[in-house]
């Protein structure tokens, strides 16, 4: 049996190997299958409308991953109701994955920060930290729950959580069914490589090497500018380290965070409450840390 995973603890239970082949071989060749179909667009050609499908799933992809899954399930930085929740869930099934996978293994990972038990560290070398936590990151599903266990009491995310690739093939066969194989290639896979995918990968390996650091966490979180703008505010991350339950990740002027201007606004229509932002003690002590950013 198991031991399971004490968010409030020191230490983690990891076994060296928690899947069969087939379930870490399964997603391996969806990621390979996924770099492979754009290529079949130099034979097929493009149309201008199926880029308009890439540029436009761009805020919606990285809101997906950034604002809801990682803002909003991790770390509870804002408030919303049961049923936008909800829908907030199948947006991330639709473009990335299940509210209660992501939610469980973000929170280890901000529990064992670049340290051995964290699943997608750079310390453990480019390809463990960019590919290998997703094929097989070393945690049961047990454990993910455990870690998540505030969002295993909604039976509507428990669903996503089994079914977490419903909703994006529903999107896949309405994509297709308006624009054929080219929109389909192009508006939905090539943009799920180039933003779902290799977005929080940049974010896991860049952003926890490099010196641009504010604050003197414990980790080797940095923040980088050029994340910052590829993924909307996301890349202030040893910001975001000092203090996860911020909704906002920019803390100072000049760090640009697009992702909390949209939550700013979801606010204003009621759809959102209670965005959590940093106090002052936390403004303070990052003018005295460190003030470059790469």
């Amino acid at each position: 049996m198991e031991t399971p995973i004490a968010i409030d603890g020191r230490r983690l239970a990891r076994p060296k190997k928690t899947r069969s082949r087939a379930q870490v071989l399964a997603p391996a060749a969806g990621i390979v299958i996924a770099h492979l179909l754009p290529l079949t667009l130099f034979y097929t050609g493009t149309r201008w409308q199926d880029w308009a499908v890439f540029v436009g799933m761009y805020v919606p992809m990285v809101f997906s991953v950034g604002a809801v899954l990682h803002r909003y399930f991790s770390h509870r930085a804002f408030k919303t109701s049961r049923a936008f929740q909800f829908m907030l869930g199948i947006l991330t099934c639709c473009f990335f994955g299940d509210p209660i996978g992501f939610t469980g293994k973000h929170r280890i990972h901000h529990r064992y920060s670049d340290t051995r038990n964290d699943v997608h560290s750079p310390r453990q070398g480019f390809w463990y930290c960019w590919f290998g936590s997703l094929f097989d990151d070393g945690l049961t599903d047990d454990q993910v729950l455990h870690a998540a266990s505030d969002l295993t009491k909604y039976p509507e995310l428990m669903w996503l959580h089994r079914y977490f690739y419903v909703p994006a093939l529903i999107l896949m066969a309405v994509i297709f069914a308006i624009g054929g194989y080219t929109m389909l290639i192009t508006g939905y896979v090539l943009s799920w490589v180039v933003i779902t995918l290799h977005g929080p990968c940049t974010v896991n390996y860049f952003c926890h090497r490099g010196k641009s650091r504010r604050y003197a966490t414990p980790d080797d979180s940095s923040n980088r500018l050029w994340v910052s703008i590829y993924l909307l505010g996301e890349g202030w991350h040893n910001n975001h380290h000092y203090y996860p339950g911020s909704a906002r990740a920019g803390f100072f002027k000049g760090e640009i965070d697009g992702l909390y201007s949209i939550l700013k606004f979801l606010a204003r229509v009621g759809l959102i409450r209670d965005l959590r932002v940093p106090p002052q003690s936390v403004i303070e002590a990052g003018r005295k840390g460190e003030q470059t950013c790469a």
